[in-house]
This record gives C-alpha cells, structure tokens and sequence, in this order.
C-alpha cells in the first residue's frame, strides 16, 4: 500500500505522540505478531496496557479483560481482533474518558462503519497497516 506525503506525515505524528498504548488482543505466544508488535513498541519507549481477558499479565504489565477496566488515558488503541469484533470495541473505546487521540487496526483489519463513528468521535482512525512496520519505516530508532 502507497501513501502520500501527507499520509506519512499524519502517521508519524500519531507514532510520534502515542506513548501509552492500549492494546486489545495482544498474546502471550511469543511467535505471535499479537505479541511481538506490541514488545517493539514497548522497545521503541511506548507504556503498553494489554487487554485480553485470557492473560493475567504480560511485557511485565497486568492485563486488563476489556478496554472498560483501563483507568488510566491512553493515547493510542491497537486493535488485534478480527472485524466481527471491532463494533464492540469501538463501543467501549468511545466510553472511555478521555478519549484516546488514535485508533490503529492491524494490517487486514479494517471496519468502515466503525471508523466512521470513531472520526466523528474526534479520533484518528488507521485499518488495515502494521504499527511495528510503519513505525519502523516512520521514526526507526529515533523514539
């Protein structure tokens, strides 16, 4: 996928300016990229809040079973979870308090509806890219 000048300028800033990351379906299993995207961000100086209701704790966080238990802002949500799934969590993302500034959908992600309530919302909304992948193009080693 291509992106203009624009786009990329758009993306680094969300990279740039995302320092605690929700990130909902991460995984235990270290060969999965549910697990390895979020310890690079979590290399490359992001605080990441897991949520997965299936895991008591990971990258030496505790983890939360749904986006309604995180307490604290968050800056970025990144979204491990099949588009079924995304109208749900968009609901609870649009609870919470403050809003985040960013939602990222894992690449083949995407839900068009559920990006349309999040923009209308306030909330920049990237589908269907990889953060690690963008991220390391993007800002590499600077973070």
């Amino acid at each position: 996928m291509s992106t203009t000048p624009d786009d990329d300028k758009k993306l680094r800033e969300i990279l740039e300016e995302s320092k605690t990351i929700a990130v909902v379906g991460v995984k235990s299993d270290e060969s999965e990229d549910a697990y390895r995207v979020p310890l690079y961000m979590q290399e490359h100086g992001a605080r990441i809040i897991p949520v997965n209701p299936k895991i008591d704790s990971i990258l030496g966080e505790q983890a939360h079973p749904s986006l309604r238990n995180v307490k604290e802002p968050i800056d970025l949500v990144n979204l491990f979870r099949a588009p079924e799934n995304i109208p749900d969590h968009v609901r609870e993302i649009l609870a919470l308090d403050p809003l985040p500034k960013a939602v990222w959908m894992q690449l083949g992600i995407h839900h068009g509806k559920a990006a349309a309530a999040l923009r209308a919302a306030g909330i920049d909304v990237v589908q269907d890219r990889c953060i690690m992948v963008d991220h390391r193009r993007l800002v590499g080693e600077s973070a």
